[in-house]
């Protein structure tokens, strides 16, 4: 079977210390992506199962399965589920939902669950779409930011690379980090320049040497790292060139995997975004299950 090398390892967890069936009230959420769908079931506001697949064709086939897996073998079904937020892309596909909720709550939401009630921003890093997410003390939304131009969501462009690059996309991160210093930048226009500049550093036409791998990578990651610190930025304009961010910074989303964007990010800002031991592209699907 050939290697596809675009794709996340899938995953699904149940609790083992939680009945459901003597919880007061069952909730989920499901965030169905673009190239990937999330669900969270929680017992009385407690995780008590998550499942992270793949979209195929069907969104509603996905949103189904992504639930499905979340619930296991707990014999848990549909009907005992007291609300089910649908949230993401696909919002709509997703059955037996009693409302849809918008992603910059979910994820903000979800995010004060995984960071705890110090983080006041959140970035979400999605494959189409970055959100900077600015939070009140008090668990709201004071404000958001989302990308312009479609550089900036280049979750699913990174995936579209490494299966030309055939690197895997859990390793593409870490190997861009291992430079000596960080090349110039390709293209933060469009993804499409940034894909052709990308390939083309590996010809030494025009310099002379070719780049290593790992420059290369690190060209890349690194043009995408500066398009969602402009839309960090917005949150907080200053003066020219300068950027900051409101108390601790929270990454969410798939992208929030990639060490090589998520690093330079912190490096630019000067800070340290908060750890989680939660799965980062869950924010939104937990998220939706805590409004539900």
């Amino acid at each position: 079977m050939t290697q596809d090398y675009r794709k996340w390892p899938e995953s699904s967890w149940q609790s083992t210390a939680i009945d459901w069936r003597k919880a007061e009230r069952v909730t989920a959420g499901v965030d169905v992506g673009t190239t990937g769908t999330q669900a969270a079931i929680l017992c009385d506001g407690q995780l008590f199962g998550c499942a992270s697949i793949r979209n195929g064709a069907d969104f509603r086939k996905a949103a189904d399965a992504a639930i499905g897996q979340a619930m296991g073998a707990s014999g848990m079904q549909a009907s005992d589920i007291a609300g089910i937020v649908g949230t993401g892309w696909g919002s709509r596909h997703v059955a037996h939902a009693s409302q849809t909720i918008d992603e910059v709550h979910c994820h903000a939401k979800g995010a004060r669950f995984m960071f705890g009630p110090e983080v006041t921003t959140v970035v979400d890093l999605g494959a189409q779409t970055t959100k900077a997410i600015r939070l009140h003390n008090w668990d709201r939304v004071l404000d958001f930011m989302m990308n312009d131009k479609c550089a900036t969501g280049m979750g699913r462009n990174i995936e579209i690379l490494c299966d030309i690059l055939q690197v895997p996309i859990e390793e593409i991160g870490e190997k861009s980090l291992d430079v000596k210093m960080d090349p110039e930048p390709v293209s933060t226009t469009c993804f499409a320049f940034a894909d052709t500049e990308t390939i083309g550093l590996f010809r030494s036409d025009f310099r002379e040497e070719a780049m290593t791998p790992n420059d290369v990578y690190a060209a890349h990651l690194y043009a995408v790292a500066w398009r969602i610190l402009g839309t960090i930025g917005k949150l907080q304009p200053l003066d020219v060139g300068d950027i900051a961010v409101y108390g601790e910074l929270g990454f969410t989303g798939g992208l929030a995997k990639n060490v090589g964007v998520t690093a330079r990010i912190e490096r630019e800002l000067g800070v340290t975004a908060l750890k989680s031991a939660y799965d980062p592209q869950l924010a939104g699907a937990i998220g939706a299950a805590l409004l539900a």
